[in-house]
Parts: C-alpha cells; structure tokens; sequence
C-alpha cells in the first residue's frame, strides 16, 4: 500500500503527469487505474486526501513502479517543504553545548534521563485519564519500549504516556532550560569557584536532562501525539547545532518515540547487552514496564517504597543478594520511613559475614546507594553514613534532596549532614535494639 497524504509540489505534479502510463488497457481494471491516476493528478496541486489511497495489486507492473517512485520522492519532497525551522536562542545554544559536552561525568545516564522522562509522562496519563473527563483512554498499555538497531547505530525509546502536542515540542524541547537560561548560565558561573572550577554547584532544576541525548547522538527525531482525543501527530528532529524542525507526522501514535542516530563513538549504546546493562544500573525501579524487545528488565521492585509491613521476609534476603551482591542472608535489616526533615525511605541491611573483619578482603566503601524516586544518583554514596558504619549495605530514597543540575551530586553541604544525622541515629538505634 502506498499513500500520499498532504500537499505535493508543482515538480512533483509535473512528474506524474509525464508518468501517465499509456497502455493501461480499455478492460475494467485499465478504467479502474486510470481513473485512479487522474484522481491523484487532480489532487497534486492541492491538499490530497488524508486517508491512505490503496492500489490495487491487479494493476499492471508498470503502473506500480510509476506510483512507487512518485509517491516516494512527492512524500520526501512533502516532509522536507512542510517542516517548520527554528532556531534556538543564543543562551539556549550555550546550554546545549554545555550539556553535550562538558555536564555529565558519565555519558552513559543521558539513558537514564529519558527513562525518568518517559517514566513521568506514563504517570502523567494515568493521572489524567483517572482524574479528568477529558477522553484519554485509561485502559491503554503503560510501558516503556527500547529498540536497539546496530546496523543502523540508532537506540530508539517509546512510551505510550501523555505525549506532546506542536505546542509542548516547541515550549517544552525549543527550551532547555525553561526557569531561565540566563540565570541558568549565571547560576553556573558563579558556582565554578564553589565546585572546583567544574561549574556543577549551582542550585535548581532546569530540565536539562533530554538533550544528554547529544552526548551520543549527532541527530535526535522525536515523534509524538497527545494523548487527548483528535490530536494530531508531530515530529521534532534536531542535531543539537542550535536549530530543530517540526513537522506533522500522521502517523504518529499516542505518545512519544525518540531516536537517537548515535555518533560513530557511541554505538556500543546500539548492544542489547549495554542497554540493558544501563537500565538496570540506573532505572530497575522505576515503577512502569520497560521493555527491550519481548523482554522486561526491570524485574525487581523497590522494597524501601513499599509499606513496611507488607515486605516479606523473603523478600528482604533476595532484596540484600541484589545490592550487596553476595549470596548469603542479612543478618539484621530495617526498613525506615520518615517525613521530616527530608522525605526518606531507607534500607538497612547488617551482613552475616563480614570480610574486612578477619582480615580476609580490602578495606571495605561505604555501600548505601543514593537514589531519588526511584532512580540511580550515585552507587556508593561516602556521605548518607560515616565511615565505621561502612559495613552496613542498603538503599536511600530522598525526593527532596538537593541535586545538582545533572543529578550526579548532592549541594548544600549542611542539609546532607542532617540527613547523615537522622540517618545514622537510625542505625545505631537498631543495632542497639540488636
């Protein structure tokens, strides 16, 4: 089946018409295809019908051929003349590059990001769906999909969540930092001499974490349709050298596929084994499906989140073998839950053995992860408890813990002594009560 769907181009009409094919025969089917051709002529110079126009596969070979190289080359010529071109500001384009190439320490969280992203957009449907009168089909799959292409080098990440009308694309993804870039730059010189000259110390969100995707792509296409009922399909695309494009795209389906074409040295991100690798490092407990091809890898639930009492036992020693990596039970373990001063979900986790005791492994790192809503900050995080607590494994949930702008570090030096306190009045409680 082919279709041509919107308008097509004076040289494009020209061509089709010198196309007319002579010899389709006086028979039914001959009348049928020319009829059918003229209507496609008739068409060309103004907007031709949306639905798909279906070709008979009785016609003749030659009027296939013709219909296939026409309708291929009106289509491209279509996409490129009804893209629309923008350009970003130029603090915006400061930023960008910023992003790109000098935020992250580890390129390989901009996976992360968009996991986070998709993730919020897939909450945000359900939210709306339940609490809104406002048509969004509450019944529809919420998952997460990543394809991996290693021929074509391109990692490509869907979710069936809220999407993005033209209007989101250009407020939402024409704007990195939709809080002000200028104060985003300003904040980000005035905090190099606080940071060690690295510039990551200044305070504040400013939604930076879609265009990590230029980390590891040299092109970056986003489709999407709203979830909200008759909403068109749109495609934003950009190569992160301060200009992007939208354009509508029919086909488009309810909420938001982006593909990364990755630069020559990022393609291992095009492995299933790397991608999965990533996700589970950094997003195995984000709350909805995440899919890499038939397989879901983010199989194992976050515990701290949960209500305290409805954690098993069992659970808890299959928990402890996934953070700790060793093979045998906790010894002891506490699940604490606080809401001031900080929103904290904790696991404490006291092994049975402990190496470093008889002299029998290196001197041990602290080993509680930080994660904030479920997501990877930092593995091994040296300040949620002082060193001769190290032996104590587990996990650290915080909302509101003050993050820098790449989300890799914590800031303000004297809310994370207090949450270092409270947590470690916990633990020295519990191994009391022990």
């Amino acid at each position: 089946m082919y279709s041509v769907r919107t308008r097509a181009p004076q040289v494009i009409q020209r061509m089709l018409r010198r196309s007319v094919p002579s010899r389709l025969g006086s028979g039914s089917v001959g009348n049928g295809a020319r009829s059918l051709w003229v209507g496609v002529l008739d068409h060309s110079c103004r907007c031709l019908p949306r639905a798909p126009i279906h070709f008979n596969p009785s016609l003749s070979p030659l009027l296939h051929r013709t219909l296939r190289t026409s309708t291929s080359v009106a289509e491209a010529s279509v996409a490129d003349s009804a893209a629309e071109e923008f350009e970003f500001q130029t603090e915006t384009r400061q930023v960008l590059d910023i992003v790109t190439h000098s935020l992250y320490t580890d390129r390989e969280v901009f996976l992360r990001e968009l996991i986070s992203n998709a993730s919020d957009a897939l909450e945000k449907a359900r939210h709306v769906a339940l609490s809104e009168s406002t048509g969004v089909d509450s019944g529809h799959p919420l998952e997460v999909k990543i394809e991996v292409d290693s021929e074509a080098k391109t990692l490509t990440i869907t979710d069936s969540g809220i999407g993005m009308s033209r209007e989101d694309l250009v407020s939402h993804l024409g704007t990195i930092a939709r809080s002000g870039t200028k104060a985003f730059l300003n904040s980000l010189k005035e905090s190099k001499a606080e940071a060690g000259g690295d510039g990551l110390g200044m305070i504040g969100k400013f939604g930076v974490g879609f265009y990590a995707s230029f980390m590891v792509a040299d092109k970056v296409q986003v489709v999407t349709r709203s979830a909200l009922p008759d909403s068109q399909g749109f495609c934003w695309e950009s190569s992160g050298d301060g200009r992007f494009s939208i354009s509508e795209h029919p086909a488009a389906e309810r909420g938001t596929k982006i593909v990364l074409h990755l630069k020559e040295d990022a393609s291992e991100f095009a492995s299933e084994s790397k991608v999965k690798e990533v996700v589970k490092k950094y997003s195995n407990f984000v709350a909805h499906p995440i899919l890499l091809g038939d397989e879901r890898i983010n199989t194992v639930q976050a515990l701290w989140a949960r209500t305290p009492k409805d954690v098993t036992e069992e659970e808890h020693k299959e928990f402890f073998k996934f953070v700790s990596g060793s093979f045998g039970d906790p010894a002891f373990y506490s699940h604490f839950v606080a809401d001031a001063p900080l929103s904290i979900k904790a696991l404490f986790y006291v092994p049975k053995f402990n190496a470093e005791k008889f002299g029998l492994g290196a001197r041990d790192e602290n080993r509680m992860a930080l994660y904030s809503r479920k997501v990877l900050i930092q593995q091994k995080n040296s300040k949620l408890l002082p060193e001769y607590l190290r032996f104590v494994t587990g996990v650290v949930d915080c909302e509101d813990i003050p993050l820098n702008i790449s989300r890799e570090t914590m800031q303000d030096s004297a809310l994370m002594a207090k949450l270092q306190s409270v947590l470690t009045n916990r633990v020295i409680k519990f191994l009391a009560d022990k």
